[in-house]
């Protein structure tokens, strides 16, 4: 059976739960990482030297990078689908996938800190307009490109969808205004609609 390892506090951790749901793969999943420990200790880091997780074992794979992880889940369990077949809408989703943790991630991730990790009297509030300065522009990026086509890589949902789901989950579930986007709105809840999505994308930020 599958194993991973990882708190669901996790970003990173998220997508590889939602992916393995998505597939209908069986799985252990073990909280490590955080208040949960593990990640320090001598047997985590013979399989993955970063501390960090998430982590996969797959009868005896063992694989860390969560967006890697997302990719090879769906080429062994889903090629043809989540996988693209052909070489360009292959590329066209690990671009993205790219972008969700290059430029999206980090834009965002400082606001969530704050808003969330950061006690309210400790907030840096010039820090906070600023990854949200950072954010709006990507999220119009994708408003545009949703506009445009029914996923984030046009006709089907593939595994670049699941990534940027979970940065989505992130940032609307931060205290702030956020501003209305159609296209991405109904490309969120008909993933969120979905059975694979149920304690991963509807938990509380944290």
């Amino acid at each position: 059976m599958l194993k991973i390892w990882g708190r669901l506090s996790s970003i990173n951790v998220r997508k590889v739960v939602l992916a393995a749901q998505w597939l209908g793969i069986p799985f252990e999943r073990v909280d490590a990482g955080g208040q949960y420990g593990i990640v320090t200790t001598d047997a985590y880091r013979a399989i993955n030297p970063n501390s960090l997780v998430p982590l996969i074992d797959d009868d005896g794979f063992t694989l860390w990078e969560s967006n890697v992880i997302v990719r090879y889940l769906c080429a062994k369990h889903s090629a043809g689908g989540l996988y693209p077949a052909t070489l360009q809408a292959r590329f066209d989703a690990e671009r993205w996938m790219d972008w969700q943790q290059t430029t999206l991630n980090p834009a965002g991730r400082t606001a969530f800190v704050q808003l969330i990790r950061v006690a309210p009297d400790k907030r840096d509030a010039t820090a906070i307009a600023q990854s949200v300065a950072a954010t709006e522009p990507l999220l119009d990026m994708l408003e545009a490109t949703l506009s445009k086509q029914p996923h984030i890589s046009g006709e089907q949902f593939t595994m670049a969808d699941i990534p940027i789901a979970c940065e989505i989950h992130r940032w609307q579930g931060l205290p702030l205004e956020h501003k209305t986007r159609p296209a991405l709105a109904q490309w969120y809840h008909q993933i969120l609609d979905r059975h694979a999505a149920r304690g991963v994308l509807d938990l509380p930020l944290s």
